[in-house]
């Protein structure tokens, strides 16, 4: 799969589940979880413990999702990733050398971009999706992406931060191109077991389907 395919993957999908963890033994079977669930993109953060033995288990275990890399500050971290066969790359800032590194293994970029200049910017190095981040700014936070979205149609955004099932919907009536999920979803505890993960994951994906 090139990087169009898997640029299209992620927006056809529209959800990439975020992963990021203190404890490695929890990352593989909330990863199952997901699958199960029908989860198609996700990504591994560089400070998840071990995040680069997890993204090449990933990788050997579920060879029909696409497994990518995030937190992807700099080129070292992104080096890593695509070693251990990270497919996509996301980053929470705004690196052109980032991008120039991925684009060279065939790997899309999701760089984190927050201003209408940085998102801007993040299109120009070539991003291939640019990732509205943070988004979670409170009850304004749809409000402030319109305002982003309205000079800026032709670029796709994913918003990441704050999403969980209470407000998924709202992003996509407002528009967004994609949504980035994390701990709302795989934070692993008494009060989020596996089979929870698992069913909030298809809740989500079920919304998802209706844009």
């Amino acid at each position: 799969m090139n990087r169009q395919d898997k640029t299209a993957l992620i927006k056809q999908e529209k959800i990439v589940v975020i992963i990021r963890a203190k404890v490695q033994s929890t990352v593989q079977p909330v990863i199952e979880a997901l699958v199960k669930a029908g989860v198609k993109v996700l990504e591994i953060t560089s400070n998840t413990v071990g995040f680069a033995e997890e993204i090449a288990k990933a990788r050997a275990s579920f060879p029909d999702i696409l497994v990518g890399a995030g937190t992807v500050t700099n080129t070292d971290i992104a080096k890593k990733a695509i070693d251990a066969g990270a497919q996509f790359l996301v980053t929470p800032n705004t690196s052109k050398s980032v991008v120039e590194f991925a684009h060279k293994h065939d790997a899309p970029v999701l760089m984190g971009a927050y201003t209408a200049t940085e998102v801007y910017n993040a299109y120009e190095y070539g991003a291939d999706i640019v990732k509205l981040f943070p988004g979670h700014t409170g009850e304004n936070s749809i409000t402030y992406f319109k305002g982003i979205k309205g000079p800026l149609d032709t670029i796709p955004l994913m918003a990441v931060g704050g999403i969980n099932l209470s407000n998924i919907k709202d992003w996509f009536e407002a528009g967004i191109d994609g949504v980035g999920v994390g701990g709302s979803l795989v934070k692993l505890d008494e009060n989020n077991t596996l089979e929870i993960i698992e069913k909030t994951a298809k809740d989500m994906l079920a919304i998802a389907k209706e844009y």
